[in-house]
């Protein structure tokens, strides 16, 4: 497949913006303010060794499973995905996969990104592969296009990295003596810390957990005490934000179970029922969750994901491969009964809850304003289109419904969720959804064309609120 030569880049100013409000929005609001990426995945190490890409394809494909998917999809080959093929021959079969991602946000997000990072607006096909390739290679081997140059082109003020308990933290606290101008911090995400579903697996982490804290783990008081501990380490290091990924949140009114028996149990390499590891990831989060509080962090709860359902491929490529899908578990009833939990005692922290399952939406945008108590602006969040969300539909309706069940003004707007760095213009990509809805609401008159008050929203939305919302300050390093 290829596109004839009297083909223009459709991605011009205006893209995605269909109104002329729409464009005022975003050009004198939206697209000069800086960004707070206060979720993804990038490596820390890249970031402060200012790693230098030798290809494209090493900063673009490797570890994109959203390309890989794609590509498997189109029956390309895994030798050209992650396999040995070398890396032209890699960034060949991606360039031929990409007209067959018409309707898809690969599509957009690939001519977005090489627009952005590198000036190319021509279509990114097999006849022009190899010349692609080469001009990012060219670039990528200047001083300005190593990984802290890329994070500057995008005005890129704040990365939150996500790291597990035992991480050393090296490389945030060595960047933070540096002279950048970036900020880099940690986000504690514990998972593996109450993944009982798996004792051998869960053994050998606690393991590790109790070198790195240097308590012995007997008992579940231990192991909250080793936790609390790296909660320090992380706080002293800068951290202001934790993230959890699970299938959906428990909640028991009564305990059902002597959770010192079931961490013996497990401690001891015995399964758990399944009633009894809900139990388990239960009473661990609502301590984990009472110790942020006492410190004012922000935590955020990933819900919905059904993981490595492919267990032949997981066995041969490992986890985050792109084996993962939307799940449908139900959420409302235990989230809700968690959260008062917390609130019941005023523990629960300012919390961000993104859903995977857009049949979620609503419930929620409605779940915040349950526990929104006036102590601060926008104290629940809605979170914005995550993973399979983060395109045109899924982000429009993730803003549709924070619209209508809650307040839209408050909301903190964007992140990538992403472990590339070059992933960062779906922040361009969000901004410009937002003002084109709000710019269609205009044009159909269903609010005021005032510019001043609707700009006002737009940036709060696009990078004021974040900033407020998160406790980001240098100073949080204590080294």
């Amino acid at each position: 497949m290829s596109y004839t030569s009297s083909q223009k880049p459709f991605i011009t100013e205006d893209f995605l913006l269909q109104s002329e409000f729409a464009k005022t929005l975003y050009h004198d609001y939206a697209k000069d303010l800086p960004i707070i990426d206060y979720h993804n995945h990038l490596p820390p190490g890249e970031i402060r060794s200012n790693r230098q890409f030798e290809t494209i394809s090493q900063a673009w494909l490797a570890g994109d499973h959203y390309k890989w998917r794609a590509m498997r999809t189109l029956g390309v080959s895994e030798k050209y995905i992650t396999g040995e093929a070398s890396d032209k021959e890699k960034f060949e079969k991606w360039a031929f996969t990409v007209p067959y991602t018409v309707r898809n946000p690969l599509y957009h997000w690939t001519h977005l990104e090489l627009q952005r990072y590198f000036g190319i607006e021509e279509y990114l096909t097999v006849k022009s592969a190899s010349t692609i390739y080469d001009a990012c290679n060219k670039n990528l081997s200047k001083e300005e296009f190593r990984t802290q140059g890329l994070l500057k082109k995008m005005k890129v003020e704040v990365v939150c990295t996500t790291d597990d308990p035992i991480d050393s933290l090296e490389d945030h606290r060595k960047f933070h003596l540096g002279e950048s101008k970036l900020l880099m911090f940690p986000a504690f995400r514990p998972d593996k810390a109450f993944a009982a579903e798996n004792p051998e697996t869960y053994t050998e982490y606690l393991a590790k957990l109790e070198q790195v804290s240097s308590i012995s783990i007997q008992s579940f008081e231990d192991l909250l005490g080793a936790l609390c501990k790296r909660i320090e380490f992380f706080h002293q290091s800068g951290c202001r934000l934790a993230d959890h990924g699970l299938e959906q949140l428990y909640f028991f009114e009564k305990n059902e179970f002597n959770i010192e028996e079931l961490f013996k149990r497990v401690h001891s390499k015995k399964n758990l029922t399944t009633r009894e590891i809900q139990f388990f990831k239960f009473k661990t989060l609502q301590a984990l969750c009472k110790e942020y509080h006492s410190r004012g962090w922000v935590q955020q709860f990933h819900l919905g994901a059904i993981r490595n359902t492919n267990t032949r491929k997981l066995a041969e490529l490992g986890p985050d491969t792109g084996y993962d899908s939307i799940g449908d578990f139900d959420q409302a009833k235990a989230l809700a009964g968690f959260l008062n939990s917390l609130d019941q005692s005023d523990q629960l922290c300012k919390t961000i809850l993104y859903n995977l399952n857009p049949r979620d939406n609503e419930v929620f945008a409605t779940m915040t304003g349950n526990f929104n108590d006036g102590s601060v602006k926008g104290k629940l969040q809605f979170g914005s289109g995550w993973w399979y969300l983060d395109q045109i539909d899924g982000m429009e309706k993730q803003l549709n419904a924070l619209s209508n069940m809650s307040l839209l003004s408050c909301f903190i707007g964007m992140l990538t969720d992403s472990r590339s760095f070059l992933s960062f213009p779906r922040h361009e990509y969000f901004r410009r959804i937002l003002c084109n809805l709000i710019g269609a609401d205009v044009q159909k008159g269903l609010l005021p064309a005032d510019e001043k008050w609707l700009g006002k929203i737009v940036s709060d939305i696009c990078y004021f609120n974040a900033k407020n919302y998160f406790d980001f300050s240098p100073d949080n390093f204590q080294v």
